[in-house]
């Protein structure tokens, strides 16, 4: 009983609660929080202490002895830094990939401390309304030339234009070499000719030098043959012909070759012929062997007629025409125009073999006052090997036809 009345002592009843509470083991589960409170604690400050130590022993040697036990030195950093250090000035040509776009340009990487950016305006020598119209896309690479820095940021703006304008201008100075033809657009016009797009540039063509009837209207928008006059980069001057170019075209036709063509204007002095493009000059004495005081009683602008070329200046776009020739007969062109159109291949095949006469002839004295050149003239007019099987004194020229008057 005693022992039972003990353990009843240990138990107290609350009188705001209805179940009992053990005081004893309350006591000691409060004992045995606060120790482990204080081993933690205890642990937590040894950890502090040790990575105060640590901090306090890496800056005094950051303090004292910085690079010890670092092989990368000042020396490689500096090295480093020059070696991606690029020149920034502006002109400097430099290259990069594109890793981004927007409506305004692209950004470039180009390996410098800051990065570039590439402006609409500055992506292509074409207008574009986006840099992906010139290829420009994420990953891209190409050379660019420096044209400015943004101050606020550092960072460089390049274009791609400036390069493209100089290949352009490459380009044009090795056609005018090659006197290649091109195709031109019509692009515009002012008082002294017609502007043209070659090339990536836009150039100007004298009217002087356009060999057409069309008006500057009917031109507008259309492309043209043309031919590079001058290329001139220091003086941004791009002078193009369409009278060479025509010129150029109808180099096959040769003297004596027969060509259909259309009356342009007339003049005191002759009528101006368009043979497909290019525009010749029917001298008032090369229309008929009649003489002619009024070309108007002969011609009209608007005519269709066959002429024969008598000569063709490539270099300055000037051909010389002529009906006279074409003529059976004497007057002719003025009485009956249609008869010389209809034997006017006849009457150039004439005018052709007299032409090879008046050569072969010229050769026959060249031969006859140079015997000691080893060549001789055959039966056709060809120079060729003195043969042993002609007279060593060389030829009878009497055997040789004379060159009828023309």
């Amino acid at each position: 009983m005693a022992s039972l009345a003990h353990n009843l002592s240990a138990i107290s009843y609350s009188p705001l609660a209805s179940r009992p509470t053990f005081i004893h083991s309350h006591k000691q589960r409060r004992t045995s929080i606060v120790c482990s409170s204080v081993a933690i604690s205890s642990a937590q400050n040894k950890e502090r202490i040790k990575l105060k130590e640590l901090f306090q022993d890496a800056y005094e040697r950051c303090r004292i002895a910085p690079m010890e036990g670092v092989s990368f030195t000042f020396e490689n950093f500096t090295d480093a830094l020059e070696k991606y250090d690029f020149d920034t000035e502006v002109g400097t040509k430099v290259k990069g990939t594109i890793f981004g776009t927007d409506a305004g340009g692209a950004y470039v990487d180009i390996t410098a401390k800051s990065t570039a950016y590439l402006p609409l305006q500055e992506a292509c020598i074409h207008r574009i309304k986006h840099v992906n119209e010139a290829g420009i896309v994420s990953g891209v690479r190409e050379e660019f030339v420096i044209i400015g820095e943004i101050e606020a940021d550092d960072s460089l703006i390049l274009s791609l234009k400036s390069i493209q304008y100089d290949l352009c201008w490459e380009r044009c100075r090795q056609l005018q070499a090659e006197d290649v033809v091109v195709k031109g657009k019509i692009v515009g016009a002012n008082k002294g000719g017609l502007v043209a797009q070659v090339e990536g540039l836009k150039g100007f063509v004298p009217f002087s030098q356009i060999s057409a009837k069309s008006t500057e209207e009917e031109l507008l928008g259309k492309d043209l043959p043309l031919k590079f006059v001058e290329v001139d980069l220091e003086q941004s001057r791009l002078i193009l012909s369409h009278r060479k170019a025509a010129a150029d075209s109808h180099g096959q036709l040769g003297i004596g070759s027969v060509v259909t063509g259309t009356v342009q204007s007339l003049k005191p002095y002759g009528a101006f012929i368009d043979i497909g493009g290019m525009s010749g000059l029917l001298h008032v004495s090369q229309i008929s062997h009649d003489r002619i005081t009024d070309i108007a009683t002969a011609l009209q602008p608007g005519d269709m007629l066959k002429v024969m070329i008598l000569s063709h200046d490539r270099e300055r776009g000037r051909v010389s025409l002529s009906t006279k020739k074409l003529e059976p007969t004497p007057g002719d062109m003025i009485r009956n125009p249609k008869l010389v159109f209809e034997k006017a291949e006849e009457m150039a095949q004439t005018f052709r073999q007299r032409i090879a006469q008046a050569e072969a002839m010229a050769r026959a004295d060249m031969l006859r006052f140079q015997p000691e050149s080893g060549l001789t003239l055959s039966g056709d007019g060809i120079l060729g090997p003195l043969t042993s099987d002609l007279p060593t004194e060389g030829l009878n020229l009497s055997q040789v036809p004379l060159a009828e008057d023309s």
